[in-house]
Formats: C-alpha cells, structure tokens, sequence
C-alpha cells in the first residue's frame, strides 16, 4: 500500500517523491490509489496551511490567504486548474458533444476557462479571508478542504463511463468499485471529523452532493467523465467545502 500511495502522491503533486519508492507498479494498479486520494489531500492541505501560518505574522490575513492558495495551486502544479480551465471552455462552448470533448484537447486557454479560474481563485482567497476572520483554525480548514476536494472525486468515478477512448481520466473512471468508494468517502469523513468534528463533517456533506450533482450534469453534457472533469471537480469540491464551512 505505501507504493500504491508514493505513486499516487507522485501522480496528483508535484512533490519531489523518489521513482525507487513507487517502483515495481503496474499502470492499472493505479485504480487502487484511490483509498489514498485523502490522505494526498490532507499533506497537500497541511503543506498550504502551514504557509498560511507561517507568513500571517508577516504580512496580514488577505495577503497570507492568497499565498495559501497559490502554494496549493503550485504544489499540484495547476493540475486541477487546468482540468477546470479546460472543461469550463467545452462545456460552455454551446458545441455538440464531440465538439466539447475536442476543444477541452486544446491547450489554449479560452474565455470560459479563465473566467473560471478567476472566480474559484478569487473564491477560495476570500473564504479563506473570511475563515480566518472568524476565528477557524486555518491549517485544519485548508488540510480538510483538500482532504474533501479529493475525497469527493470518487463520485466522479464509481459507475460512470470515460467520454474519450483514451487519456489519464481512463485509469480511475469507471474501474472504481463500491468498496473502494465507500473506504473513500468513509476515510475523508474521519478525517474531516478528527480535525474539524461536526462542523466540518456538516461542510462535507454538502461537498459532497456539490461534487454529485456535478458528475450527473457532466454526465449528461459529455455523455462521461475525463479527467479534466476530475480536476474540475477536486477544485470546486475544494471552494464548495470553504463555502459551507462560512
């Protein structure tokens, strides 16, 4: 399991993990990296919460809280970003399926894409602003958004279909089985519940249909899943849970 974990650590950050640990996989065993989606999550979270700590006697909470941000955007290496970027530039082109699924290929980045990252970027500082505010310990809610953010893609996962014939999307979607979601969503919610009790558990159910009904719409738009749907749906289960949280 601590190979399954490098690799997937190694496959959703940019984090400097040595090849020798995840050494010996094969690229379909992969799928069981999933159980470990949370726990990604919470060193992601906890690396961009200690930013925050570290810089708020510095430099003030708006400036510590964008910093956060940009200091998870740059450890998963805008990843998710650019799924988000780019599903929001097909799915709100108004094209016919296939036209969607060609322009979310493009590595330009249209209207629809920015305005997209403009808004969960800006979104996320201000929750995080407002949270800080309001008294939330900080490394906790930044460590339980990612724990969240990649807990909840499962949903994207388990009984849906790949749009495209080919792609990264295609080793996770639709190979998930229901015990490897129900660990899933069961370890998030321990871990949202260790650091934030019930208040955070109340944050991730709402993520939670937040992320499902997204699957379904997507479903519906794109006739699947890919993965730049998955990376849109690990940046916005992020902000929704912020949200909630507020």
């Amino acid at each position: 399991m601590s190979r399954i974990f490098f690799a997937t650590l190694s496959f959703m950050s940019r984090l400097p993990v040595p090849q020798r640990w995840s050494q010996g996989l094969d690229i379909d065993q992969y799928v069981r990296g999933i159980v470990t989606f949370p726990v990604v999550g919470l060193l992601l979270g906890a690396l961009s919460g200690l930013v925050y700590t570290i810089l708020l006697p510095w430099c003030g909470i708006p400036l510590a809280a964008c910093f956060a941000v940009l200091a998870l955007a740059l450890l998963t290496g805008g990843f998710h970003l650019d799924g988000l970027a780019d599903t929001c530039d097909g799915v709100f082109s108004a094209r016919r399926r296939e036209k969607m699924l060609e322009i979310m290929r493009d590595s330009r980045l249209g209207t629809h894409g920015g305005l997209a990252l403009i808004f969960v970027l800006l979104g996320k500082v201000l929750a995080v602003n407002e949270l800080a505010v309001r008294d939330t310990p900080m490394l906790a809610a930044l460590a339980c958004a990612c724990i969240a953010g990649r807990g909840c893609v499962v949903l994207m996962m388990y009984r849906h279909r790949y749009a495209r014939e080919e792609g990264l999307g295609n080793l996770f979607i639709g190979k998930v089985t229901l015990r490897q979601t129900v660990i899933t969503l069961a370890l998030t919610a321990v871990l949202v519940a260790t650091l934030l009790g019930a208040h955070g558990l109340r944050a991730l159910i709402i993520a939670i249909i937040g992320v499902f009904i997204l699957g379904q719409l997507l479903k519906r738009t794109l006739g699947g899943q890919t993965g730049d749907t998955m990376g849109a749906s690990i940046e916005l289960g992020e902000l929704i849970f912020l949200l909630a949280l507020i």
